[in-house]
Formats: structure tokens, sequence, C-alpha cells
């Protein structure tokens, strides 16, 4: 039970046949921060992996990249506009570049720029400006519909813009307008007409979390973090569900949640709490199993291997059981990190030194394999996602975008 790449059915029907090692989406195949990737290097050189190509031009943001059929896809920023990217796999060289909005207004405002992470399914991408304005693109780089989320749907946003990255689900676009009139809604994917608006009692703030796909309690669920707590919808008819509000931070919800069956993990700066789903007559509730103070994680994720959660709390990697919550082993010297998991291996990168290290699912202590020393550092944090997908580690910081060979 818990396998790695089996926390739930895959998330999206992608029309074309995608390699099993590509990363079509933010958090990788089911958005689980696991990559399928295979015959990948159990421990590194001392001087870690080689570097397979570089770029130090794309332009600043946040995003983490997608890897899909050759292709890399991201998102970037020049003055105020921002922009899909794509790029060749093999070489890192521009293929084509599409605007797709413009900076949001950011209240902070320290952080501006592209923070979503496009989203590929069939010949198809989407991608969502800080501005709110959602854009399908063919993968030639060809605008097919654009929406704005603030506009369009009257949407509420927290003070560091929209964040989100959008959920392709069979036909629909899922998306994180906020506000008291479309709180989450769906759009057809091929035009943009809405399907569905579900709008939350008492409305919410888009926060920067992603929505998640739930089965439980009889019901097909879509699952979000905002700034009130997590809630949940119908995910055919939009119909609001439950919401659980034990590890709400008003300053800033991040965690994608965490799914395994009818279990729910989520974790800000007030801790990490899991719940489960389950019918209760005729509605679905969500009942609190644990509420962990010492699991402060948020923009860094985690992921799920063997029954274990492996992630970064505000100051140290951290190993904790996934059905109790209890913390089993930390690791200060690593930091606030964030993470991914790729054939054995967890790769955890600092935010502030961009470092990677990677090391063994073990839940008896940590067992670090190897770690390299990013070069061409920004002055910001690296808060973008590690990906790894068909042998190469990705990882960007603001204009840089490094890829490393770690095929055996």
């Amino acid at each position: 039970m818990f396998r790695q790449g089996c926390t739930f059915a895959i998330l999206c029907s992608l029309t074309i046949a995608l390699s099993a090692a590509d990363w079509p989406q933010w958090r990788g195949p089911n958005r689980d921060g696991i990559s399928h990737d295979t015959g990948l290097l159990q421990e590194w050189p001392k001087e870690g992996p080689k570097l397979r190509w570089k770029r130090t031009d794309i332009g600043p943001g946040y995003s983490s990249p997608v890897v899909v059929a050759g292709r890399v896809y991201i998102q970037t920023t020049k003055d105020k506009d921002e922009y899909a990217l794509c790029l060749d796999e093999k070489t890192g060289q521009d293929i084509w570049k599409t605007p797709i909005g413009k900076v949001g207004p950011n209240k902070g405002p320290q952080y501006p720029g592209t923070r979503s992470t496009p989203t590929v399914d069939g010949d198809h991408l989407y991608c969502l400006a800080s501005d709110g304005q959602l854009a399908c693109l063919s993968t030639d780089g060809k605008v097919k519909w654009s929406r704005n989320l603030a506009k369009d749907f009257k949407g509420s946003v927290g003070n560091w813009a929209y964040t989100e990255s959008v959920l392709v689900d069979g036909d629909a676009v899922i998306c994180t307008p906020g506000g008291a009139e479309a709180t989450l809604a769906a759009l057809n994917k091929k035009t943009g007409d809405v399907i569905w608006k579900c709008a939350v009692p008492d409305g919410d703030i888009a926060d920067y979390a992603s929505i998640m796909i739930v089965n439980a309690g009889g019901v097909k669920q879509y699952v979000q973090f905002m700034r009130k707590g997590v809630v949940a919808c119908d995910a055919k008819t939009g119909k609001f569900l439950w919401r659980y509000n034990g590890t709400v931070d008003f300053g800033a919800n991040m965690l994608t949640p965490i799914v395994y069956q009818d279990k729910v993990y989520v974790s800000s700066r007030s801790g990490g709490g899991m719940v489960e789903i389950k019918a209760d007559g005729d509605k679905v509730i969500a009942k609190q199993m644990y509420l962990e103070k010492q699991l402060t994680g948020g923009i860094g994720g985690a992921v799920l291997v063997d029954g274990y959660l492996y992630g970064g709390t505000s100051n140290a990697l951290f190993c904790a059981d996934f059905k109790t919550g209890k913390v089993l082993w930390t690791e200060p010297k690593a930091g606030n990190v964030s993470v991914c998991y790729a054939d054995g291996r967890v790769y955890a990168r600092s935010h502030n030194t961009g470092d990677v290290v990677i090391f063994e699912p073990n839940a008896k202590e940590y067992v670090e394999k190897g770690r390299l020393k990013q070069p061409d550092r920004s002055k910001t944090p690296a808060w973008p996602h590690p990906v790894v997908a068909n042998g190469g580690l990705y990882l960007r910081d603001m204009s840089t975008l490094l890829c490393y060979d770690v095929k055996k």
C-alpha cells in the first residue's frame, strides 16, 4: 500500500500518447510530486550529475517547467507582460514564445511575475498569468481562447496574485477564481465556456495551492486549499461539499493537498492535518484524523512514498508517518526545501541556496546519496519545484533554467 506513483488514479486524460517519463503538469503526471522515470542514478558523483544544458536568459518567474513529447514548456515574464515559452528538450533552445497575460496586482509587492506552471493536455496547454488571465494555447504557440478569472468571474485573490496551476480533467479545465460568485469553476477545455460555478458559502479568497481530485464518500470531488481552509465541491455539478480549516494560515496557504484514497493531507505554518472523507447520509464530510503542529510545511510540497511523507517544514527536511502525522526524523541542515520523487530517490532543493540533495526514502534515518551546488544563483528564493523527466533534472531560478543528466 501507499506505493509510489499510485497515490490515486491518473488525473488527466491526455489525448496524445505521453512518454512514461514525461512531466505534463504541476507536480508531475498525478500531481503528487512523483516522476515515473526509471533507470536513474541512485548515487551521484562528488561533483554532482553532469549539466546537460543551461539557459540564463529565459526571463524571471517562479513557475516550474513541464516536459512533454520532446518539448519543455515554462512561463516567464518581461516587464509587465507574461509569456508561455517553449524550448527543445534536448538543447534548451527556443521554439516559440507567446504572450498570455499581464503581471498581476501584487500587494506584497516583493515577488512580481509569473508563478503558475502550465498544464499540457494533448496538443494544447493551459497557462494562468498572475493577473488571472487563463489562456488555452495549441502546442505550436497559438492562443485558442482566453478568460480572465478576476474580471469574468468577479474573482478574489490573495496578496501575491494568481498562482495556481489549473487542472484539466476530461473535457473540463478546473480553476479557482475565488470570491463569492465562482469560488471554483469548470470551463470547457476547447472553448472556455462555463460548465459550472461553485459558490462556496461566505465566499473565499484564492490563495496559492492547486486543485486535486478525490474519490471518496461515493462522490468524485475537487479539493482546493484556500484562504479560509480546504474546500471541496462535486466534480460533476460544482455543488459545495465540505470545508476543513484545521491548518489555516491567514498569511498564505500554499501546499497542494496530498491525496491517498479517502485521505487528504494539508499543511501550512500552523501545522499539518489529515482528514478522512466520508459519506454522512446525503452529505459528504471531512473528519480530522490528526493535526500535528510540528509539520509546518507549505510552498515546497511533500511526497508520499510507501506510507511516509517527505517534505520541508519552515526550517528542516522531515519524514513523517502519513497515517498518524508522527514526525520520525528531521534534517535541519537541508533547511526549507521543495521536493519530488523519482526511481527510489527523493530530490530536495534548498530555497535558500538552490542546491539539491538526493536521499533514499527511509523512515528510520536520513541517508543522503548525492548533492549538487547550483550555479548562477539569483538573489531571490529558489521556490520553483525540481522536476525529473526523461533522465533530466530541471531547476528553475528566475531567469535561469538548468537541465542535469541524471540517467544511469
